[in-house]
This record gives C-alpha cells, sequence and structure tokens, in this order.
C-alpha cells in the first residue's frame, strides 16, 4: 500500500497497564482512539496493573498469551518498554499457518518457552548486569559501547538471567523477540526483525549465539513485509497493508512530540521518563528517527501518584489537585522521596519524609504529602538532568505527556519546579501517535523524504502552564537542599 491521503496508519502502544490504539489519516488527523485495560478487560489472567509481581518483589512478568490476545483486537507501528518474549522451537512454522478459523490464543498457546515475560518493572537480574559491565570492562566501558550501564529491566540482562536459571527453557527457544518484534511478528505470520543491537561483546556476555535467536537487526523506517493473510481472512485487512518496524516508546514519544533541541519531555506515566534534548553521552542514549536524546528513567511514577491520592484524597483526583492548589510553593520546607518499589534514579526503596530543618519525619498532613509527592517527583526529575548536564535556558520548553498531563494543577507544579513553560499535545498518548506518524513515514523513506517533512503539517504542542514569578527563587534553593537529602536518603541501609 503506498502512502496517501486517503490511506490510513494506525499505530499501537503496547504499555504496561493497556494496549492503546490511534489511527491518522494521511492529512495526520486523527481519526480513532481505542484501548484495552488488560486488569479490568482481560481479567482471566489476573494481572494487577498489567502485572504479575513475584513473592520476591524483585521479579516481575506479563503473561505473554494476555499479549496475544489483546493484539488480535487491533492491528501497526507499536512501541514498547523493555520485555522479551521466549519462541519456542517450532513457532516459526505455526505463525506461516494460522487458521484464520480459530483466535490467537488458541493457535500460539504451545508456542512460547517463558509464559512469562520479564517486563521493565523486573529488579531481579542485579548479578547479570554486574556480569555484563565487567565482560565490557567496566559500567563506563558499557555505556560507551551502548549508551547506558547495566540496569536490571533491559533486555539483555534479562536473557542472561533466564539463560543460567532456566537453562532448559532457554534450550528450547529458537527465537527471542522484544514485546514490539513480538506483535510485529503477529501480523507479519513470521519473525520480525527488532532496530541495530548493541556490540558484539555484549551479544556474547549474554548468551552464546544470541545473535541467532534475535535475527538480524534492521533500520525503524524499514518495511517489514505484507500483512499475515490471518488478519486479511478473519479481520478484514487490505491484501496492500504493510507493516512498518516496531519500536520501544521512548522513540515512539520523541516521534509524536517532535522535540526540538533544548527541549524536555516528561511522560507522566506509570514509567516517568525525562527525555532532554541535546547531543552527549551519559546514562542512556536513544537514536531514533528524528533526534538523538539523554534519557533517564524514574520507575515509580503514576502508580505511586494513584496510591498517595488513595490514602490522602480517598482516590478523588478533585480533591488531589485542590490540595496542590491550596498549598504554596516549597511546601513550606517539607520534602518527601516516595519509592513503592526499588527506584531506578536514584537506586531506593520506601518513604523518606524531611521538614523544614532537614529533620526526618514519619508523616505529614495529608495537603503537605500530596505537595510533597509532586513536588518531590519533578525536584528529581530536575536535579539529574542537571547532572546530566542539561541547563534551563531562556526559551527552554517542557512537554508533558502520559495520563497526568492533563492534570492542570499538576502541571502547575512542573512548570514551577522546572521555571519553564509546559506545552502538551491533543492526544496525551504521544508513543501511540509518534507510532502512527512512523507508520506513515516508514511508506515513504526510501524515497527520501525525512520524517520532519513527514510530519511538518501535524498540530503544535499548546502552551498550557507558565511558571509563577517566585518559582525560581523558591526551587533554585529547595533542589539543593533535594540533593543533600537524596544523599541521605541513598546512605540508609536498605530493607
Amino acid at each position: 500500500m503506498a502512502a496517501g491521503r486517503d490511506s490510513l496508519y494506525l499505530g499501537l502502544d503496547f504499555s504496561t497497564q493497556q494496549l492503546k490504539a490511534v489511527v491518522i489519516d494521511g492529512n495526520l488527523n486523527v481519526v480513532h482512539q481505542s484501548s484495552v485495560q488488560f486488569d479490568s478487560e482481560l481479567p482471566d489472567f489476573r494481572t494487577q496493573g498489567g502485572v504479575h509481581i513475584h513473592t520476591d518483589r524483585l521479579t516481575v512478568t506479563s503473561p505473554v498469551l494476555m499479549w496475544v490476545q489483546v493484539s488480535r483486537r487491533f492491528s501497526l507501528s507499536p512501541p514498547q518498554q523493555h520485555g522479551s518474549v521466549f519462541w519456542r522451537t517450532g513457532a516459526s512454522e505455526t505463525l506461516k499457518h494460522l487458521d484464520p478459523d480459530h483466535n490467537l490464543e488458541q493457535l500460539l498457546q504451545d508456542s512460547f518457552s517463558v509464559s512469562d515475560s520479564p517486563v521493565w518493572m523486573d529488579s531481579s537480574s542485579s548479578k547479570q548486569c554486574l556480569d555484563l559491565e565487567a565482560a565490557a570492562g567496566g559500567a563506563e566501558r558499557l555505556a560507551e559501547i551502548t549508551g547506558s550501564r547495566g540496569y536490571e529491566r533491559f533486555t539483555g540482562n534479562q536473557i542472561a538471567k533466564l539463560r543460567q536459571t532456566r537453562p532448559d527453557e532457554f534450550m528450547d527457544t529458537e527465537r527471542i523477540s522484544l514485546v514490539s518484534s513480538f506483535a510485529a511478528s503477529l501480523f507479519l505470520g513470521g519473525y520480525a526483525a527488532i532496530d541495530y543491537s548493541d556490540g558484539k561483546i555484549c551479544l556474547e556476555a549474554t548468551a552464546p549465539h544470541l545473535d541467532q535467536l534475535l535475527g538480524a537487526a534492521l533500520p525503524s523506517t524499514s518495511v517489514l513485509g505484507s500483512i499475515s493473510s490471518y488478519f486479511i481472512h478473519r479481520f478484514g485487512f487490505s491484501e496492500s497493508c504493510r507493516v512498518v518496524s516496531f519500536t520501544g516508546d521512548n522513540p515512539a514519544s520523541l516521534a509524536g512530540m517532535r522535540l526540538q533541541p533544548g527541549d524536555i519531555a516528561v511522560s507522566l506515566c506509570v514509567l516517568c521518563v525525562l527525555l532532554c534534548v541535546y547531543y552527549c553521552v551519559c546514562y542512556c542514549v536513544c537514536c531514533c528517527v528524528c533526534i538523538t536524546v539523554c534519557v533517564t528513567v524514574f520507575k515509580n511514577g503514576s502508580l505511586t501518584r494513584e496510591h498517595i491520592s488513595n490514602e490522602c484524597a480517598g482516590g478523588s483526583w478533585e480533591d488531589f489537585s485542590a490540595m496542590l492548589r491550596e498549598t504554596p510553593l516549597g511546601n513550606d520546607g517539607n520534602i518527601g522521596f516516595y519509592f513503592d518499589t526499588m527506584e531506578i534514579t536514584p537506586p531506593a526503596v520506601g518513604i523518606h519524609r524531611f521538614d523544614s530543618d532537614d529533620s526526618e519525619v514519619s508523616s505529614f498532613s495529608p495537603q503537605v504529602e500530596v505537595r510533597a509527592l509532586v513536588e518531590g517527583q519533578f525536584l528529581s526529575r530536575r536535579l539529574h538532568a542537571e547532572r546530566l548536564g542539561y541547563s534551563i535556558l531562556p526559551g527552554t520548553r517542557v512537554l508533558a505527556t502520559g495520563g497526568a498531563s492533563s492534570n492542570k494543577e499538576i502541571l502547575q507544579v512542573l512548570s514551577d519546579v522546572f521555571n519553564a513553560p509546559v506545552y502538551t499535545i491533543d492526544l496525551s498518548d504521544s508513543a501511540c501517535l509518534g507510532s502512527a506518524y512512523r507508520a506513515l513515514h516508514g511508506l515513504l523513506a526510501e524515497s527520501g523524504v525525512s520524517f520532519l517533512d513527514v510530519v511538518k503539517n501535524a498540530p503544535e504542542p499548546q502552551q498550557t502552564t507558565t511558571p509563577h514569578p517566585s518559582a525560581k527563587q523558591v526551587y533554585d534553593g529547595m533542589l539543593q537542599r533535594f540533593a543533600r537529602l537524596e544523599e541521605r536518603v541513598l546512605q540508609k541501609p536498605r530493607p
């Protein structure tokens, strides 16, 4: 199917808690949106927040067949956070011969050597992280090779853990997919390629012959092929439908927001991601269809806000927002750190509260608690952005995406802490929208058309908030205190 004004382009977002879909037309207009909530709409899998948290509180997985079942409801360029799928020996033949008279989960129920896939929330592969860093010559050398030091959520470390702890299942694996390339494989009726891989030394340190299990990598603009005849006959897809290479959630979000140098993007989702747009080498460098960015990831995002909302505001977001409006900037000097699960940046866990004298206290009032949570989350984002070398300058824009980007009071705190205006796009799920943009670009890329040319007429982000006149004075000093208190939290023994 050639790109055209009458064609439709589907983007999917395989997020932690749901699958979201956006359809755009050739004029970049959103013509349809839909979603499936895993917990409520697929209750047989008994997930909480889309995952299973195991008894060690470190291992976190999602059922592969849940993703299979939800994939058949949509169908073509989705992003996904870190996750992996292990195809059993013989699964490729099953994919090639899908019977349209049966549903996908029935056809593929025996096609996976591992039934529960590790996802980004997993923190159980610390040993494998250290092993990988050692094999590369240290954490800094690993970052030079791959753009990142070893993190537990990364797929390579999860593969290494599976090989070491479940060798039989690993030996019965003929292909390993990322969740994104897994979804593409369903639609293609064959194994889909992933984005370009990291250095060879990392492959060898993870597992023998891993390059064969992963398959050849392709550019993110590649058209992988035509959609499987299964989807044509069972769901009525056009025979001319093409599948564009799937990618990660961060590159897809960047495509959806069309960030410019100097911008900061903050994803207000389950996984909070800070994207600083400038050229450097840092914790994690992400190369995508439009720009190179620095990425910092925070695990305790929207679920932590939901937890505090339930405790302090009875689950009412209106009351939660009112508490933010009614408390002063700087929260009278009260600062909090809220890590329901082991955080990524910084590596800490637990709830830690400090009063204006930097004395640790056991509790805050509900109003102070709510502001301490939101201010603390955004102070942490700003602190770690500045540690990466980022500076807030005149003209800096903060672009907010994710579910909480519709909450004006939360955005006001974000604007105040960063002392910069906050912008949003009409669609809160930038990853989903970016995937649809990428589907359109994928059909045009071979002709030399750039991504920016494809989306140049897309709606611009709209300014929603501006910082309070006193914000800079309040938060510049507060940020220094926050940094010192964070060091105190990190020095405390972990439970």
